[in-house]
């Protein structure tokens, strides 16, 4: 865990109840399949703030859109991970729900059913440039690309970082989503990010490329800085075109594989705020990582 205070970072991402399903064994089609259940509080975003506050940052804020069902849920949870919850109530959208089926298996693999709800509402009325004093670096949810109002709250935030000078990373998010934007509009749209943190697939599905870190160097010639996660066999770190560093992966006992790239993205902030070299904060990605896969569900553990 990082130690030393880090300025204020600002995560604009989604909120989203998470129903986690941990099943031993394949899917029984048609009937029964017995599984150990629960409701918990996740989101790429918010998971990312909760694990940056958990490793260090004293000033972790959350700009999100949630449905009146959950948002006192969310905020507390939020608050109680050392967040400060910046959430727009949406009285039409419900809060997302996101169902995690995850194997119970040495993997901990997970598939995700996705009701996004008002997640993907936040749009430029949410934004206000206030939102960014006294922040030092702003993080965005690739989850925000996948819907017009939230595409057009990046383009805004991201304006608003760039006329400030303030850096931007974002987290692709997910390959299946990838798809269906497409790899050359989703490059169109993150043009000006700072560091991007895609996953192995995502690496691979921006690039064409089938290994990672050829993957990685190419897409540093679109963004200057990319931290590529994967999960097992830990990160690299690519600059310019160059494939700079190989980060192990710290040892972990699989449990639940939900939110471990999160987890990765918030600790690896926390210890770039602090001042580390992207190295360095990338092996405390994958420590955090490494903790992560052994919870159940995307968040840190409280008071710790």
């Amino acid at each position: 865990m990082t130690t030393e205070p880090c300025g204020a970072l600002l995560v604009a991402g989604d909120v989203v109840t998470d129903v986690v399903a941990r099943h031993r064994g394949p899917l029984a089609a048609g009937t029964d399949t017995a599984a150990s259940i629960r409701r918990l509080p996740g989101g790429a975003g918010a998971n990312v703030a909760c694990w940056a506050a958990h490793e260090g940052c004293a000033d972790v804020r959350l700009l999100g859109r949630v449905g009146t069902d959950a948002a006192a849920w969310h905020e507390s949870e939020l608050t109680a991970h050392g967040v400060r919850p910046l959430l727009a109530v949406d009285a039409a959208a419900p809060t997302g729900t996101v169902i995690c089926l995850v194997d119970a298996g040495d993997s901990a693999e997970r598939t995700f059913l996705t009701d996004s709800g008002a997640s993907l509402c936040l749009d430029p009325g949410d934004w206000s440039d206030g939102l960014l004093d006294g922040v030092a670096w702003l993080h965005l949810s690739g989850y925000l690309l996948f819907s017009e109002p939230s595409r057009a709250l990046v383009a805004t935030a991201l304006g608003a970082a760039r006329a400030r000078g303030v850096p931007v990373s974002l987290d692709p998010a997910s390959a299946g989503f990838l798809t269906k934007l497409g790899v050359d509009r989703f490059l169109s749209l993150v043009e000006g990010v700072d560091v991007l943190l895609p996953s192995r697939d995502e690496a691979c599905l921006l690039t064409g490329l089938p290994d990672t870190a050829d993957a990685a160097a190419k897409l540093s010639r679109h963004v200057p800085l990319v931290v590529a996660k994967q999960g097992a066999e830990g990160a690299l770190v690519a600059r310019s075109g160059t494939m700079c560093a190989r980060v192990p992966a710290a040892p972990a006992v699989p449990l639940d594989s939900t939110g471990a790239g999160d987890a990765f993205t918030g600790a690896f902030l926390a210890a770039l705020l602090a001042g580390a070299t992207p190295e360095a904060a990338a092996e405390n990605g994958c420590r955090a990582g490494a903790l992560a896969v052994g919870l159940v569900g995307g968040r840190p553990p409280q008071g710790s």
